[in-house]
């Protein structure tokens, strides 16, 4: 470096070549000769420069990043000369734009670009941290499954955050899911007893209470159950900070660096919070569905209708299917009610509720616990209508519902009925000589009338025969040819013809294939269906008992 030091006087011919205002122009300007060395520069230059001087070559001062563009380089249109140069002088950024004089010399204008540069960089990682606030949200929001949803979040957190990840579910009695992931590593869920005091601020992140600042936590007190497996080094910074949920939180999230990274910036904390907020709500919709899903499962097992079987010598079979095919219960519904004993009667009920879906079922659901209230009354029909009658209409529901009860008692190989209709279609009976008869019983709804009137109808099933209930969702199916005749009673009638000598599985089978059949993939109401069959109990004639097959009305 030359011992001329700081700017010259305004130098010969400065005026004709770089303009007259050189000492106050507001950038630095240097003067830069043929070979490199500095020439000239201004106060503003001096300020920027302070120990360079006039004399020094550009590769000795702060601008080394200019002495390639004084280096002869010919042009591709055959021009020569320096192009504009871009560089750091410590901590700030400039471009460097050239004019060329006619000596030889370069004219080197300096432009400040550090804020716009800063401001580019900060929009940069502003969008890219957007970016990934997206994708969070749409990974983590696809699934509904709990844990799950920890080891996406856990996953993506060492893949946009830290170098490892521990995930602290709210504790389950007393120990905690937790899920550990580590760049590079698998991610492992365990669930323990952990002392959450031993982390600086997890205790209140666990509560919902803002995170606790990084620079507080002293990350040689960090506990070994937060550490993976395999983590490098000893930690050198860490965060913790609540996942924030639908208004209780779900969890938190504690993010390790080791000693040898950089510590977490305040900016990086910030993105911190926002990505564990994101974590928080679709893990708190994850959970609420799982208990959603919970509370549908259990309610489900109550409202659908029971697998039926053989019961004190009776043989049992029943069919389901809502009227909507996604949809598992509806406002159809069938229960079998087993006596005392096999001296006893066992209590049937087929019933259809106005309505469907599962405003229906929740109806359906009361009837079915009414009546099984009813239990000891069930050698009276018309009582067991009345009482639920007045149930019905003491209610804030405004459906009705039509039932058949049928008493159903096993003696001497033969099968005894009481039937009931109440606003329902009359059961049918398949004869062993395949002749399908009506029972004759009728009465009104329940749950629309101050009372209900009813005729009970008796008959008795030898060996082989069956007696069907069934709702209108079978006989109303919609189909055929055309897709627009109903299925109807004859049509069940022909079905149950064929049906002669069956076992009460085989006719409901039957029945619901030809259903299925006649509806294709048209809409359909709900169907129930149940068959009362006296199993074979050795070879029969076809008229054997004939004269006990008489339908009798009380």
């Amino acid at each position: 470096m030359s011992a001329s030091r700081g700017p010259s006087a305004r130098p010969r011919g400065v005026d004709t070549r770089v303009g007259a205002t050189w000492s106050d122009a507001p950038y630095p300007v240097l003067v830069v000769d043929r070979h490199g060395t500095l020439a000239h520069f201004n106060e503003a230059a001096s300020a920027l420069l302070p120990t360079a001087g006039i004399g020094d070559g550009l590769r000795d001062t702060p601008l080394s990043w200019l002495t390639d563009a004084h280096r002869p380089v010919a042009d591709p249109q055959g021009d020569e000369g320096p192009r504009p140069r871009a560089g750091h002088i410590d901590d700030r950024y400039f471009e460097a734009h050239p004019t060329v004089l006619t000596d030889g010399d370069t004219v080197w204008w300096l432009v400040d670009d550090t804020d716009r540069r800063l401001a580019e960089t900060a929009l940069h990682q502003a969008r890219a941290r957007t970016d990934v606030l997206s994708d969070v949200s749409s990974t983590l929001l696809s699934t509904l499954n709990v844990p799950r949803c920890m080891e996406v979040a856990a996953s993506m957190a060492v893949e946009h955050l830290a170098e490892a990840a521990v995930l602290v579910a709210p504790a389950q009695g007393r120990r905690h899911p937790l899920t550990h992931a580590r760049r590079g590593g698998p991610v492992t869920q365990v669930t323990q007893k952990i002392d959450t005091r031993s982390v600086p601020g997890l205790t209140e992140a666990l509560q919902g209470f803002p995170p606790v600042p990084a620079r507080w936590i002293d990350p040689g007190d960090i506990p070994d159950w937060v550490i993976p497996d395999g983590f490098a080094g000893p930690v050198g910074s860490v965060i913790v900070t609540p996942l924030p949920g639908h208004g209780v939180p779900a969890g938190a999230l504690i993010l390790l660096r080791s000693s040898t990274e950089q510590a977490f910036t305040d900016g990086e904390e910030v993105f911190a919070r926002l990505f564990a907020a994101r974590a928080g709500a679709a893990l708190s919709a994850a959970r609420l569905y799982a208990e959603q899903a919970g509370v549908t499962a259990t309610l489900m097992r109550e409202l659908l209708p029971p697998s039926l079987h053989r019961v004190h010598g009776v043989d049992y079979a029943g069919s389901y299917r809502a009227a909507k095919d996604h949809g598992r219960v509806g406002g159809d519904f069938y229960d079998v009610h087993p006596g005392p004993d096999a001296t006893g009667e066992t209590l049937v009920v087929l019933g259809d509720v106005a309505g469907k879906g599962l405003d229906a079922a929740v109806l359906t659901g009361k009837i079915r616990n009414t009546l099984h209230a009813l239990l000891p009354l069930a050698d009276d029909h018309q009582r067991v209508l009345d009482l639920l009658n007045g149930a019905l209409l003491s209610s804030h529901h405004t459906r009705f519902a039509t039932l058949v009860l049928a008493s159903v008692r096993h003696h001497d190989d033969r099968v005894h009925l009481r039937l009931t209709s109440a606003g329902h279609l009359p059961p049918l009976i398949v004869r062993t000589d395949g002749t399908v008869e009506e029972a004759p019983t009728s009465g009104t709804l329940v749950g629309a009338l101050p009372t209900v009137t009813v005729r009970t109808a008796r008959t008795v099933l030898a060996p082989g025969e069956t007696c069907l209930l069934y709702t209108d969702g079978i006989t109303e199916a919609r189909g055929g040819p055309l897709g627009d005749e109903m299925f109807e009673e004859r049509r069940l009638r022909r079905s149950l013809a064929e049906c002669a000598g069956l076992p009460a599985e085989a006719v409901v089978e039957r029945v619901q294939m030809l259903a299925a059949q006649w509806l294709g993939s048209g809409r359909h109401d709900d169907m129930a269906l149940v068959a009362i069959s006296a199993p074979r109990s050795g070879p029969r004639t076809p008229a054997d008992g004939r004269d006990e097959h008489d339908v009798r009305n009380r």
